[in-house]
Formats: structure tokens, C-alpha cells, sequence
């Protein structure tokens, strides 16, 4: 599973440990994750992400 960077502030979601704080779980699929999540950080949307090479 890829990890995925904010283009905003620069979070990265590392789905090994997922977001507790968001009832995220770990091992769970940036792909899997719901289409109104935002980033715990700044508030960005899904679409503000890109993988991490």
C-alpha cells in the first residue's frame, strides 16, 4: 500500500497506521478511505493528495 502526501501542508497518510484520530483504521487503502475525508492537518480534500514515490 502506497503512502500518500498532502499538497498543502505536507501530511503524509501512511495507511500501515491509518488515522485512529479519524476512526480511520490501520491497513486501510488510501483507495478505501471515504470520499468526504479530509486532511487531519489542514482540512484539504482527497483530491489535494498524491502518492508518494
Amino acid at each position: 500500500m502506497e503512502k500518500y502526501r498532502c499538497m498543502i501542508c505536507g501530511h503524509v497518510y501512511d495507511p500501515a497506521k491509518g488515522e485512529p484520530k479519524q476512526n480511520i483504521p490501520p491497513e486501510t487503502d488510501f483507495a478505501d478511505i471515504p470520499d468526504d475525508w479530509t486532511c487531519p492537518v489542514c482540512g484539504a480534500s482527497r483530491d489535494k493528495f498524491r502518492a508518494v514515490a
